[in-house]
């Protein structure tokens, strides 16, 4: 099947670039490029009910993704679930809760969405290297897609990257190196490197087709709804191109008669206050953000301290009539552990983060009684065992029968 793609538009100035050629920024003011489609056509071929028939992938949506359905670099990549948590939400205070859990992808995160996209495009291009910096997950996901197009991936990661995902980016076979301060110090290694070596740069919105992956998430949202949103989305954000993917997502799929014209939803960014640049900008009322002087946080996804794409985050989040709300490491070390205890969900940092994020808007009336609220997860708590909130065990000496009665959730 054709892709309906037919160019990219930068997302400052609106400056149309070629769809067929390699592209990496705006070559004007730098802005971040979007993937723009041929929406009547789509509107035609692509309704919202022919999807019985298809795969539960995040390419059934291929018509409005920018690649071949022939050349896709696949490691099978499911509709993730959206999961009532009904003791979650009785202590949260939220009725209607549901987790969208991203860690049931390969890699076990929602990044794998963003790098079978750009992997895909970036071997159609003709791309042989590409390097990225990373925090953790996405140098990941991209080296696992990687080495299925058998492309050459550099990944460089502050030393403070959890350990499990430096030796798993190495496991896929990606050349890995540490640097010390934050992922904003390993990009500039990596803008450096790339324009020394002609090499690809894959960083967050720094190619086209990383958002685009990342939108399916948007799209299976709705799907799962029956083409309805929730009143409240809440999304862990650090260089937030899930969160302005969805939103991208929306508005096509309004576009093409996916959604009703009027359906809307409050997108929620959550930050960590050891690194909360996008909140700061926000209830400042800029319209960028600065960036954030020596960020700490132990959810190492949020922990960003300038996203190139924050404007369009806050843009989202203004046109949504959102916000953008900032949360403790004790509270996201608290959400953990209850949704853990009260679901059987092993949610990462960044999920608790969300979790935690909900919890003081419900608390503060922001969020009204009744209304539908999904939370993101954006990947498996067991790629963070280090941060993992359960109590140790206890040893039973021989004989011994120490058990208490417990009330449980």
């Amino acid at each position: 099947m054709t892709s309906f793609a037919t160019h990219l538009e930068c997302s400052r100035c609106q400056e149309d670039f070629p769809v067929d050629q390699i592209a990496q920024v705006c070559k004007n003011d730098g802005g971040p490029l979007f993937v723009r489609y041929d929406l009547v056509r789509a509107k035609a071929a692509f309704p919202k009910h022919g999807f019985s028939w298809r795969e539960q992938t995040l390419w059934q949506y291929r018509e409005l993704l920018p690649t071949s359905d022939d050349n896709r670099v696949s490691l099978g990549e499911p509709m993730t679930p959206l999961n009532e948590a009904p003791r979650l939400g009785a202590a949260l205070g939220i009725a209607n809760l549901k987790v969208k859990d991203e860690g049931l992808l390969p890699t076990g995160t929602f990044k794998a969405r963003g790098a079978a996209i750009g992997v895909t495009r970036a071997k159609e291009l003709g791309v042989r290297t590409l390097a990225l910096p990373t925090a953790g997950n996405a140098g990941a996901a991209w080296a696992a897609y990687g080495a299925r197009a058998h492309l050459r991936v550099i990944v460089v990661m502050p030393d403070t990257t959890p350990d499990v995902i430096v030796r798993e980016t190495s496991a896929y076979g990606a050349e890995v190196y540490v640097v010390p301060g934050s992922i904003a110090q390993a990009g500039q290694v990596v803008r450096g490197a790339c324009s020394r070596y002609g090499w690809y740069d894959a960083s967050t919105l720094r190619e086209p087709y990383r958002i685009e992956g990342k939108k399916t998430m948007g799209f299976e949202l709705a799907h799962q709804l029956e083409w309805r949103l929730p009143d409240v989305i809440v999304y862990p954000t650090g260089g937030g191109v899930g969160l302005i993917g969805m939103w991208k997502a929306f508005q096509e799929a309004r576009a093409i008669g996916w959604l009703d014209a009027n359906a809307k939803t409050r997108f929620v960014a959550v930050q960590s206050t050891g690194c909360a640049p996008i909140v700061k900008a926000f209830t400042d009322g800029r319209g960028e953000s600065e960036s954030w002087p020596d960020p700490q946080t132990f959810a190492a996804g949020i922990r960003v301290p300038k996203a190139l794409g924050d404007f369009i985050v806050l843009r989202a989040l203004r046109e949504s009539e959102g916000t953008a709300v900032a949360v403790t490491d004790e509270e996201i070390a608290a959400q953990m552990r209850t949704a853990g205890e009260t679901e059987g969900m092993l949610v990462c940092p960044e999920g608790a983060a969300g979790l935690a994020g909900a919890t003081k808007l419900r608390r503060a009336g922001w969020i009204r009684d009744g209304e539908q609220v999904v939370v993101f997860n954006t990947g498996t708590g067991l790629k963070y065992a280090e941060s993992l909130q359960g109590e140790r065990p206890r040893r039973l000496d021989e004989g011994a029968l120490p058990f208490e009665e417990r009330q449980v959730y």
